[in-house]
């Protein structure tokens, strides 16, 4: 098999285990091979726009393999998460954005973890496709890429040779998704357990903290959330929210998905479920009684809609997040 070009962006603003993480995986992947009796696949080279670049607010200094004028041809291009204010980010590590749309012109797949994917998404590679990002930042992501179509809650995103995975650690299933495309299952397996990953986690959804999109110029819309969010246990129809705005019916719902990205119902349903789950995480109550609190009278309703949402059961989730020692448990 041939050698397989990697090559590592050291952005400025860089977070140091997204830099230093992936240089891990592929270099441990290359001894498992070595081991094995086979040759190793990786040629792996940090790349950067200097030879030294500081990062984590100057408390590390990376020393780039390669600057990124010398890197002609390349076979997978990783974009390590950024830190700090995202337009200051993307503006500093500009001179990325022809390089990495040229090299996967010529073939090089692309590769981003976790926010590396405002990176990623800034080069136009990305628009009419799929697209994951820290679950935290898929508010401002929307809003500067609405192009791109960004998917709530999944670890890994693949399209077309470009490659995006979900927030924080997240990361580590994508390196292990491109581990098993380029090697086999079985060394996948091996660096899973090597790394203590689980190579088949699909969903970052049960992490994600449900905040709502408020950042927008509708005040009626902004209403209509306030009294959803402190009305949780009541059931509310879209009718009701409507009226109590005095915005008709269907301009209301358009304004709503509009302002928000969530159809009225959706969102309904997400602020009850974030309710549900911090009860869940926090009190001893059951799951009937966390049901009836946040306005649901169907158990199999609240439970189809809870997991959609988080991807995990209410006991599921209860059983994994709840705080409180099992033994006090009622």
């Amino acid at each position: 098999m041939p050698m397989k070009n990697v090559s590592i962006l050291v952005p400025e603003t860089a977070i140091i285990e997204a830099v230093a993480d992936p240089n891990y995986m592929f270099s441990a992947v290359n001894q498992f091979l070595l081991a094995s009796g086979k040759s190793p696949l990786f040629n792996i080279q940090l790349v950067g726009l200097t030879k030294e670049i500081k990062i984590g607010g100057n408390l590390f200094t990376v020393n780039a393999d390669k600057l990124l004028n010398e890197v002609k041809k390349t076979d997978l291009i990783i974009i390590p998460a950024i830190s700090g204010e995202i337009a200051t980010a993307l503006s500093l590590n500009k001179p990325f954005v022809p390089w990495i749309i040229e090299q996967y012109q010529h073939g090089a797949e692309v590769a981003s973890l976790c926010i590396g994917a405002f990176l990623l998404a800034s080069t136009g590679l990305l628009n009419g496709k799929k697209c994951s990002t820290h679950w935290n930042a898929a508010n401002e992501f929307r809003t500067m890429f609405p192009e791109v179509e960004l998917v709530d809650g999944s670890i890994i995103t693949e399209e077309q040779g470009i490659y995006s995975s979900g927030g924080a650690n997240s990361y580590w299933s994508l390196l292990l998704h491109l581990v098993e495309k380029y090697t086999d299952r079985e060394t996948a397996i091996l660096a899973s357990k090597y790394f203590a990953v689980d190579i088949d986690r699909n969903s970052q959804a049960a992490f994600a903290m449900f905040k709502g999109q408020k950042e927008h110029p509708d005040e009626e819309v902004r209403e209509a959330q306030k009294y959803i969010e402190e009305n949780i246990e009541s059931r509310i129809s879209v009718d009701e929210l409507a009226e109590r705005v005095a915005v008709g019916r269907r301009s209301f719902e358009r304004r709503f998905k509009q302002a928000t990205n969530n159809s009225v119902l959706e969102y309904i349903h997400r602020v009850k479920i974030e309710a549900a789950k911090r009860s869940f995480e926090n009190s001893r109550k059951n799951i009937n009684e966390v049901m009836f609190d946040v306005g649901y009278t169907d158990t199999k309703a609240f439970r189809s809609v809870f997991k959609k949402v988080t991807g995990l059961t209410p006991i599921e989730y209860r059983n994994k997040y709840n705080k409180i020692p099992l033994k006090a448990m009622v």
